[in-house]
């Protein structure tokens, strides 16, 4: 049984790792800030959170902690992503492939 655990803990940090380096090379390609944000936003909480499942299986005893930390980054992940690209996007910072800013909605202040 142990030697299953340790299967299924080796695995998610084998895909971590792969969520990773995707990330890195997302980081590097894509052409402007919200794309990047995007890809480093969900590339990094799923690589974060295999990395958590891998830790919870190898030892035990701090499951508490590592489910926390979980639910901290599906929690606040997105929200700095958020705040990231809105921030980017108030400082009029430009998308790649459009000739000029798009337009704002009326309910939105820069």
């Amino acid at each position: 049984m142990e030697s299953l655990i340790q299967l299924i803990a080796i695995i998610a940090i084998i895909l971590s790792t792969a969520f990773s380096v995707i990330g890195v090379i997302g980081n590097y390609r894509l052409p402007d800030v919200y794309t990047r944000l995007h890809a480093l936003g969900k590339v990094s909480t799923f690589g974060v959170v295999l990395l958590l499942i891998a830790v919870i299986l190898l030892i035990p005893k701090i499951w508490p902690m590592a489910v926390a930390l979980i639910g901290l980054l599906l929690v606040f992940g997105p929200v700095v992503s958020h705040a990231l690209g809105s921030a980017a996007w108030r400082t009029g910072v430009k998308m790649q492939g459009y000739p000029s800013q798009p337009k704002q909605s009326d309910n939105v202040q820069p």
